[in-house]
């Protein structure tokens, strides 16, 4: 069996033309979606990744404003500058750039960002009415993936789907979006004893641990569905995911290459959760008219 590549690349750009349509309709209203990043400190990957939102907002015509600050800075200080976002009206979007210095908390600054301007999916508002099923801002790695399986035409109801990872930013979310969609899902992580003996009963497999290459044939069932979120360096400096692409590919029956697999869905999502808000803020301008 050779695998099925589900390509991120070309369902991002059908789901940006999108996006673009609906960016060039709100400009006509007088309308121009904002979207805010913070960036504290000088960590290289962070600075690619708030580039690379930064040249898609540029794509879209969606406005972009990026805030440096110096890895010394205060929480107190980065909490202000987050208000003065929250108060902006020409800001839809708000995001901090991940992992912020150690000296800050994490979550008082995801908790300081406007429900309505969380469009990362990260405050405990947002979260709370994912896993209720309400409509809410998603966390954008998983509703890339959600938007992946989709349009590969994968339907997951009455699928066994196993995720590896329980980060709050992509395993858990995972995991309810999934079940949210009648997929029976169960969880590993470092702790699970038999890795291979859970993951080899998923219909859908979903990959963020973090570590290179980690899961091999012998982790996939015959036809499997793969999704790898993962995205690192191999022993040849190569970009590669924690899935052994190679090792795998004749086995599954579709699967997410790196690069161009997950990667760029999550930075199509955000774009798309920063267009919902602005189309939010016109609808309220118009109910607030009549």
């Amino acid at each position: 069996m050779s695998g099925k590549l589900i390509n991120g690349k070309e369902i991002g750009d059908l789901i940006r033309q999108s996006i673009q349509q609906e960016v060039n309709d709100l400009k006509e209203q007088g309308i121009s979606p904002g979207l805010a990043v913070i960036l504290v400190g000088d960590n290289p990957a962070s600075k690619t990744y708030v580039s690379n939102k930064q040249k898609s907002c540029e794509q879209m015509g969606i406005y972009s404003e990026l805030i440096e600050l110096s890895a010394e800075i205060s929480e107190e200080t980065l909490l202000s500058e987050i208000d003065k976002l929250n108060a902006d009206p020409a800001i839809d979007g708000i995001l901090v750039q991940l992992p912020l210095p150690k000296h800050i908390d994490e979550q008082n600054v995801i908790a300081a960002i406007s429900p309505e301007k969380d469009v990362d999916g990260f405050h405990p508002e947002s979260v709370g009415k994912m896993m209720l099923g309400q409509p809410t801002y998603l966390p954008c790695t998983p509703f890339g993936v959600m938007k992946l399986l989709e349009y590969a035409n994968i339907d997951v109801a009455g699928k066994h789907a196993v995720i590896i990872g329980r980060s709050h930013i992509v395993g858990v979310p995972m995991g309810q979006l999934l079940l949210q969609k009648d997929a029976t899902v169960t969880y590993c992580h470092s702790k699970t004893p038999d890795l291979a003996a859970m993951t080899t009963q998923a219909d859908i497999l979903v990959v963020a641990t973090g570590r290179a290459k980690m899961i091999g044939a012998e982790h996939v069932k015959e036809g499997a569905v793969v999704i790898d979120v993962g995205i690192n360096r191999d022993e040849n400096n190569k970009l590669c995911g924690d899935v052994d692409f190679d090792s795998v590919i004749d086995k599954v029956s579709a699967i997410t290459p790196v690069p161009k697999g997950v990667g760029p869905m999550t930075i199509t999502m955000l774009l798309f959760n920063t267009l919902q808000s602005a189309k939010k803020k016109v609808y309220s301008r118009q109910m607030s008219s009549k």
